[in-house]
């Protein structure tokens, strides 16, 4: 007889949540702003802007 393996389900959950997520920021332009907004900070930091 043949042992079954058991598959566990939540790692396959979770992956597929995160991507969603992740497509979601993507979809909503937030790459963008997360650089425009670090740019505007590390510019600050200097002394520059």
């Amino acid at each position: 007889m043949r042992k079954k393996i058991a598959i566990r389900k939540t790692p396959f959950v979770l992956l597929v949540f995160f991507l969603l997520l992740w497509l979601t920021g993507v979809t909503l332009n937030e790459p963008a702003r997360v650089l425009e907004q670090a740019k505007s900070i590390c510019l600050s930091c200097i002394g520059i802007g």
